[in-house]
Protein backbone atom coordinates (compact mmCIF):
# COMPACT_ATOMS: atom_id res chain seq x y z
CA UNK A 1 0.00 0.00 0.00
CA UNK A 2 1.70 3.77 -0.95
CA UNK A 3 2.31 5.91 1.64
CA UNK A 4 -0.14 8.45 2.51
CA UNK A 5 0.61 11.99 1.02
CA UNK A 6 -0.40 13.50 4.74
CA UNK A 7 -0.58 11.30 7.73
CA UNK A 8 -2.43 13.52 10.57
CA UNK A 9 -2.91 11.03 13.76
CA UNK A 10 -4.43 12.18 17.00
CA UNK A 11 -3.64 15.43 16.73
CA UNK A 12 -5.22 17.98 19.56
CA UNK A 13 -4.43 21.93 18.89
CA UNK A 14 -5.32 24.29 21.95
CA UNK A 15 -4.98 27.94 21.95
CA UNK A 16 -4.46 29.86 25.61
CA UNK A 17 -4.45 28.10 28.75
CA UNK A 18 -6.12 27.33 31.96
CA UNK A 19 -9.76 28.49 32.12
CA UNK A 20 -9.64 30.58 28.32
CA UNK A 21 -8.20 27.58 26.65
CA UNK A 22 -9.93 26.76 23.22
CA UNK A 23 -9.51 23.12 22.02
CA UNK A 24 -9.94 23.87 18.46
CA UNK A 25 -9.13 20.12 17.16
CA UNK A 26 -9.77 17.30 19.32
CA UNK A 27 -7.31 13.93 18.60
CA UNK A 28 -8.27 14.10 14.87
CA UNK A 29 -6.61 11.38 12.88
CA UNK A 30 -6.69 11.05 9.18
CA UNK A 31 -4.62 10.23 5.96
CA UNK A 32 -4.70 11.80 2.66
CA UNK A 33 -3.35 9.40 -0.11
CA UNK A 34 -2.04 10.27 -3.34
CA UNK A 35 -4.42 11.25 -6.07
CA UNK A 36 -7.45 11.11 -3.96
CA UNK A 37 -9.17 14.09 -3.52
CA UNK A 38 -10.64 14.93 0.00
CA UNK A 39 -12.91 17.22 0.95
CA UNK A 40 -13.73 18.67 4.60
CA UNK A 41 -16.47 20.42 5.30
CA UNK A 42 -18.45 21.81 8.79
CA UNK A 43 -19.72 24.79 9.49
CA UNK A 44 -17.41 27.69 10.46
CA UNK A 45 -15.24 27.51 13.72
CA UNK A 46 -15.29 23.85 13.54
CA UNK A 47 -11.75 24.20 13.05
CA UNK A 48 -11.56 23.59 9.03
CA UNK A 49 -8.57 25.50 8.14
CA UNK A 50 -7.10 24.87 11.25
CA UNK A 51 -6.64 21.52 10.20
CA UNK A 52 -5.70 22.58 6.88
CA UNK A 53 -3.14 25.12 8.09
CA UNK A 54 -1.90 22.38 10.70
CA UNK A 55 -1.10 19.83 7.36
CA UNK A 56 0.36 23.03 5.86
CA UNK A 57 3.02 23.20 8.53
CA UNK A 58 1.63 26.68 8.99
CA UNK A 59 0.35 26.38 12.85
CA UNK A 60 2.15 23.47 14.87
CA UNK A 61 -0.21 20.96 16.43
CA UNK A 62 -0.26 20.81 20.59
CA UNK A 63 -0.10 17.56 20.23
CA UNK A 64 -0.03 14.60 17.87
CA UNK A 65 2.00 13.76 14.91
CA UNK A 66 1.76 14.98 11.12
CA UNK A 67 3.45 13.38 8.67
CA UNK A 68 3.73 14.56 4.98
CA UNK A 69 5.55 12.30 2.38
CA UNK A 70 6.83 11.08 5.43
CA UNK A 71 8.10 13.48 7.15
CA UNK A 72 7.14 14.74 10.42
CA UNK A 73 6.05 18.49 11.23
CA UNK A 74 5.08 18.50 14.34
CA UNK A 75 7.97 20.06 16.78
CA UNK A 76 10.06 20.39 13.52
CA UNK A 77 11.92 24.11 14.29
CA UNK A 78 10.26 26.78 12.25
CA UNK A 79 13.21 27.07 10.21
CA UNK A 80 12.76 23.96 8.69
CA UNK A 81 8.71 24.01 7.21
CA UNK A 82 9.57 26.27 4.33
CA UNK A 83 11.66 23.67 3.05
CA UNK A 84 8.59 21.13 3.31
CA UNK A 85 6.01 23.83 2.27
CA UNK A 86 8.43 24.25 -1.02
CA UNK A 87 9.59 20.85 -1.90
CA UNK A 88 5.83 18.89 -1.09
CA UNK A 89 2.44 21.64 -0.58
CA UNK A 90 0.96 24.33 -2.88
CA UNK A 91 -1.53 26.08 -1.12
CA UNK A 92 -5.07 27.97 -3.04
CA UNK A 93 -6.92 30.41 -1.08
CA UNK A 94 -10.41 32.08 -1.56
CA UNK A 95 -9.28 35.59 -1.73
CA UNK A 96 -6.45 34.67 -4.77
CA UNK A 97 -3.38 36.71 -2.71
CA UNK A 98 -2.55 38.42 -5.75
CA UNK A 99 -0.22 41.29 -6.37
CA UNK A 100 -2.21 43.81 -8.89
CA UNK A 101 0.67 45.49 -10.46
CA UNK A 102 2.70 41.87 -11.69
CA UNK A 103 1.21 40.13 -14.60
CA UNK A 104 -0.14 36.74 -14.48
CA UNK A 105 3.02 35.46 -15.54
CA UNK A 106 5.35 37.47 -12.92
CA UNK A 107 2.59 36.46 -10.27
CA UNK A 108 3.17 32.61 -11.18
CA UNK A 109 6.90 33.05 -11.09
CA UNK A 110 6.63 34.67 -8.36
CA UNK A 111 6.30 31.51 -6.51
CA UNK A 112 9.71 30.10 -8.30
CA UNK A 113 11.96 33.15 -7.17
CA UNK A 114 11.26 32.63 -3.24
CA UNK A 115 12.45 28.94 -4.17
CA UNK A 116 15.97 31.07 -5.92
CA UNK A 117 14.56 29.95 -9.27
CA UNK A 118 14.54 32.76 -11.16
CA UNK A 119 15.82 33.87 -14.97
CA UNK A 120 14.25 32.57 -18.50
CA UNK A 121 14.12 28.98 -17.13
CA UNK A 122 11.80 30.19 -14.04
CA UNK A 123 9.68 32.58 -16.66
CA UNK A 124 9.45 29.05 -18.77
CA UNK A 125 7.84 27.03 -16.25
CA UNK A 126 5.60 29.64 -15.12
CA UNK A 127 4.13 30.00 -18.81
CA UNK A 128 3.47 26.13 -18.69
CA UNK A 129 1.50 26.10 -15.54
CA UNK A 130 -0.47 29.10 -16.86
CA UNK A 131 -0.82 26.93 -19.79
CA UNK A 132 -1.97 23.86 -17.97
CA UNK A 133 -4.72 25.93 -15.91
CA UNK A 134 -6.01 27.58 -19.44
CA UNK A 135 -4.67 30.66 -19.36
CA UNK A 136 -1.93 30.83 -22.23
CA UNK A 137 -3.16 33.79 -23.20
CA UNK A 138 -3.18 35.78 -20.44
CA UNK A 139 0.33 35.43 -19.63
CA UNK A 140 0.52 39.54 -19.83
CA UNK A 141 -2.90 40.37 -18.29
CA UNK A 142 -3.04 41.82 -14.56
CA UNK A 143 -5.44 40.52 -11.87
CA UNK A 144 -7.32 43.68 -12.74
CA UNK A 145 -8.29 42.35 -16.39
CA UNK A 146 -9.30 39.31 -15.33
CA UNK A 147 -12.42 37.35 -13.58
CA UNK A 148 -12.72 35.79 -10.72
CA UNK A 149 -12.39 32.36 -11.73
CA UNK A 150 -9.25 33.14 -14.00
CA UNK A 151 -7.92 35.11 -10.78
CA UNK A 152 -8.19 31.41 -9.02
CA UNK A 153 -6.58 29.68 -12.07
CA UNK A 154 -4.01 32.22 -12.03
CA UNK A 155 -3.60 31.43 -8.22
CA UNK A 156 -3.75 27.24 -8.81
CA UNK A 157 -1.06 28.09 -11.41
CA UNK A 158 1.40 29.80 -8.56
CA UNK A 159 0.38 26.49 -6.38
CA UNK A 160 1.52 24.41 -9.17
CA UNK A 161 4.66 25.79 -10.63
CA UNK A 162 6.66 24.20 -7.98
CA UNK A 163 5.31 20.86 -9.05
CA UNK A 164 3.93 19.73 -5.49
CA UNK A 165 2.52 16.32 -4.54
CA UNK A 166 0.01 18.11 -2.52
CA UNK A 167 -2.42 20.86 -2.73
CA UNK A 168 -4.58 22.41 -0.38
CA UNK A 169 -7.30 24.79 -0.92
CA UNK A 170 -9.17 26.93 1.58
CA UNK A 171 -12.84 27.56 0.13
CA UNK A 172 -11.29 28.29 -3.57
CA UNK A 173 -14.50 28.62 -5.31
CA UNK A 174 -16.68 30.53 -2.33
CA UNK A 175 -16.06 34.14 -4.75
CA UNK A 176 -16.92 32.40 -7.79
CA UNK A 177 -19.82 32.25 -10.03
CA UNK A 178 -21.45 28.69 -11.25
CA UNK A 179 -19.73 28.52 -14.19
CA UNK A 180 -16.18 29.34 -12.52
CA UNK A 181 -16.79 27.19 -9.41
CA UNK A 182 -17.35 24.15 -11.90
CA UNK A 183 -14.29 24.88 -13.67
CA UNK A 184 -12.24 25.41 -10.91
CA UNK A 185 -13.20 22.27 -9.36
CA UNK A 186 -13.02 20.32 -12.84
CA UNK A 187 -9.42 21.49 -12.38
CA UNK A 188 -9.22 20.53 -9.06
CA UNK A 189 -10.17 17.13 -9.74
CA UNK A 190 -7.78 16.80 -13.08
CA UNK A 191 -4.63 17.95 -10.72
CA UNK A 192 -5.45 14.66 -8.90
CA UNK A 193 -6.66 12.11 -11.42
CA UNK A 194 -3.94 13.10 -14.34
CA UNK A 195 -1.12 13.77 -11.37
CA UNK A 196 -1.44 12.24 -8.47
CA UNK A 197 -1.77 14.72 -6.39
CA UNK A 198 -3.23 14.72 -3.07
CA UNK A 199 -5.71 16.96 -2.91
CA UNK A 200 -7.42 18.39 -0.19
CA UNK A 201 -10.42 20.88 -0.31
CA UNK A 202 -11.72 22.92 2.45
CA UNK A 203 -15.50 24.19 1.62
CA UNK A 204 -19.15 25.02 2.14
CA UNK A 205 -19.62 24.75 -1.09
CA UNK A 206 -22.32 21.77 -2.40
CA UNK A 207 -20.70 21.95 -5.72
CA UNK A 208 -18.10 20.23 -4.76
CA UNK A 209 -19.82 17.04 -3.26
CA UNK A 210 -19.87 15.18 -6.60
CA UNK A 211 -15.88 16.22 -6.99
CA UNK A 212 -14.66 14.40 -3.74
CA UNK A 213 -13.05 10.94 -3.66
CA UNK A 214 -14.15 11.48 0.27
CA UNK A 215 -15.83 13.55 2.62
CA UNK A 216 -15.39 13.95 6.54
CA UNK A 217 -16.56 16.87 8.56
CA UNK A 218 -14.94 18.45 11.36
CA UNK A 219 -17.67 19.69 13.98
CA UNK A 220 -16.14 21.29 17.20
CA UNK A 221 -12.97 20.17 16.97
CA UNK A 222 -13.74 16.29 15.63
CA UNK A 223 -13.65 14.88 12.62
CA UNK A 224 -16.88 12.48 11.37
CA UNK A 225 -16.80 10.77 7.97
CA UNK A 226 -19.29 11.88 5.58
CA UNK A 227 -20.97 15.23 5.07
CA UNK A 228 -22.97 15.90 8.07
CA UNK A 229 -24.03 19.99 7.20
CA UNK A 230 -27.63 20.28 7.41
CA UNK A 231 -29.20 21.07 4.11
CA UNK A 232 -26.27 19.91 2.05
CA UNK A 233 -26.49 18.21 -1.04
CA UNK A 234 -25.49 18.62 -4.39
CA UNK A 235 -25.88 20.57 -7.14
Amino acid sequence: MPQPAIAVSHVSKTYGSGPAAVRALVDVSLDVAPGEVLLMMGPSGSGKTTLLSIMGGILDASAGSVRVQGEELVGLPERERPRIRRTHIGFVFQGFNLFPALTALENVALALDVRGERGPAARDRARLALERVGLADKVAAHPADMSGGQKQRIAIARALVGDPSIVLADEPTAALDSVSGRGVLDLLRALARDGGRAIVLVTHDARALAYADRIVSIEDGRLREGAHEPGLTAV
